[in-house]
């Protein structure tokens, strides 16, 4: 059996082709998604702002170890890919910032 890790990940996007309906809603859920209300969830906790742009998503992904960061990133694309989906949201240009949680250095102030 592998070694699972914990990756925290950041997905970028960008939204596009979006609908009437797609925009109406995420405006209207804007004060929701805010800076303040980023967190690392395994469902994924989307931010933006009002000139529907840009996005991120930030997804906490368990792995196994021997897959490394490229896999946990590849897993987060695709549960973004299918939540914005399910929402009836467009996007494009999707990428990835990954980092292992089991393997980062922490320095403790004496």
């Amino acid at each position: 059996m592998s070694t699972q890790h914990t990756y925290r990940v950041i997905v970028r996007g960008t939204f596009a082709g979006l609908s009437e309906e797609s925009r109406t809603r995420l405006l209207a859920e804007a004060d929701e998604h805010g800076l303040s209300a980023m967190e690392f969830t395994e469902e994924g906790s989307l931010a933006y702002d009002r000139t529907l742009k840009h996005f991120s998503y930030r997804l906490v992904v368990v792995s196994d170890a021997a897959d490394g960061e490229e896999m946990a990133g590849a897993i987060a694309e695709d549960r973004v890919e299918q939540a914005l989906r399910a929402l009836g949201h467009g996007f494009s240009s999707l990428r990835s910032t990954v980092t292992d949680m089991d393997t980062m250095k922490i320095n403790y102030k004496r």
